[in-house]
């Protein structure tokens, strides 16, 4: 990445009233899991496995329309926060029973069209899901994400990528799921089709200890060095969370130029650690950040808390990323396959009360904006159209909430 000291001025920069920033990118989202937002958080202490449960509950039982109406929300509400990108990582395919739609497609286009008709861009992340773990097929819920061999998943990518050739607004990738939910073999399949195609590859990993111990129990491998040894990294791959490292495995990534995506509010809200940023960064992995489960749908809260946790980590200041690297971590739209440069804009209102900004410049004026701003502060964004947070809450949001709620309330 282009160091912040070249280009500190050109990052946040003074419009009149406003402060512009290069529109936002989200590249990890599961948009069907903003209907968890407030309900896993009682009953006693759980963990990622625990909360894992619930979100199978609702993943079984989701239709297109009730993920169109759940995404709509959670892609207006990130759109209102100045995200113009979003990465959707993407596995619920099929009917609860596992059987494929009329359409195999179906769950992929209401993900598509609720993208579309916020008016963001959306990388469809298919993800490829074969099993519950190591010689166990997959079970309840997980039916719905897997299919019966790695060349039928890479042929619905093959009819996503028909259908949206030549989209401006939509790009298909791949999503092998995780070590646990992918054999071997069908990683190495997946990482040829991305190469041969050009497709960005995004992956989790390293997101759990039980993760780890599973795959080196089948491989005798840590799951970033099976990805090493498999072929996966590459600059279009992204390692999302990559919050357990073992000695070398952030070297493996730099030296790849891959992508690390980092989801703090997820990743805090299911007590899975904090990745070793400054090592990250000194190796030269790329670093981007998703949204996630949408327990909190603030990119700017979700951009600094990688360093403000990295800060708490060390137990230092200033430690792995300036303001300036942080505006330029948000902007990434290359994780998700789209161009860095087209990715629309972002106004933050100065007059306000929570977001009042002094006469700062370069530097500075970056510092103020990552380590002050919030959604609260987006005044206008330019993305696939304009869209202004205010007139959104008097002209769509009453009738996308209602929607919203009707869904939820019958899932959950």
């Amino acid at each position: 990445m282009t160091s912040s000291g070249e280009l500190a001025a050109s990052v946040a920069r003074r419009v009149g009233e406003t402060i512009e920033i290069p529109g936002i990118v989200s590249a990890h989202s599961h948009a069907f899991q903003r209907a968890l937002r407030g309900r896993t958080h009682s009953g006693g202490a759980g963990s990622f496995w625990s909360w894992r449960g619930l979100m199978y509950r609702v993943a079984s039982s989701i239709t297109p329309d009730d993920a169109y109406a759940i995404a709509r929300l959670a892609y207006l509400e990130l759109a209102c926060a100045g995200v113009t990108t979003v990465g959707e990582f993407h596995y619920v395919h099929h009917q609860p029973d596992g059987r494929p739609y009329d359409d195999r497609l179906a769950m992929s286009e209401a993900m598509i069209a609720a993208a579309r008709d916020v008016g963001i861009r959306i990388a469809l992340l298919r993800v490829i899901y074969a099993r519950a773990g190591q010689g166990a097929g997959p079970e309840g819920a997980q039916r719905r994400f897997s299919d019966p061999d790695v060349d039928r998943a890479l042929q619905d990518i093959d009819d996503l990528r028909g259908r949206y050739h030549g989209a401006r607004d939509v790009r298909v990738g791949l999503a092998p799921h995780s070590v646990r939910a992918v054999p071997p073999a069908w990683l190495t399949h997946a990482s040829d089709y991305a190469r041969e195609h050009n497709l960005p590859l995004h992956m989790h990993l390293a997101e759990q200890p039980r993760e780890i111990v599973e795959c080196l129990n089948e491989t005798g491998r840590r799951p970033i060095e099976l990805a090493a040894d498999l072929g996966l990294l590459s600059p279009r791959f992204v390692a999302v969370h990559a919050t357990h490292l073992g000695p070398g495995e952030a070297a493996l990534l730099g030296d790849a130029r891959a992508f690390v995506c980092v989801c703090r509010t997820t990743e805090r809200d299911l007590g899975d650690g904090a990745p070793d940023l400054t090592s990250l960064r000194s190796s030269g992995a790329q670093i981007c950040f998703g949204v996630d489960s949408h327990a909190l749908s603030d990119p700017f809260v979700e951009a600094r808390a990688a360093e403000l946790d990295e800060r708490t980590r060390v137990g230092a200041r200033a430690v792995a990323m300036s303001g300036s690297d942080l505006l330029l971590a948000s902007a990434r739209h290359d994780s998700v396959g789209f161009s860095r440069r087209d990715g629309g804009r972002v106004s933050l209102a100065t007059d306000r009360l929570s977001f009042c900004a002094p006469p700062n410049e370069g530097k500075e004026l970056d510092d103020f904006v990552a380590f002050g701003a919030s959604a609260s502060s987006v005044h206008g964004v330019v993305a696939q159209r304009t869209i202004d947070p205010k007139r959104v809450e008097l002209t769509q949001a009453a009738q996308v909430r209602r929607a919203y709620i009707r869904t939820v309330t019958r899932l959950i």
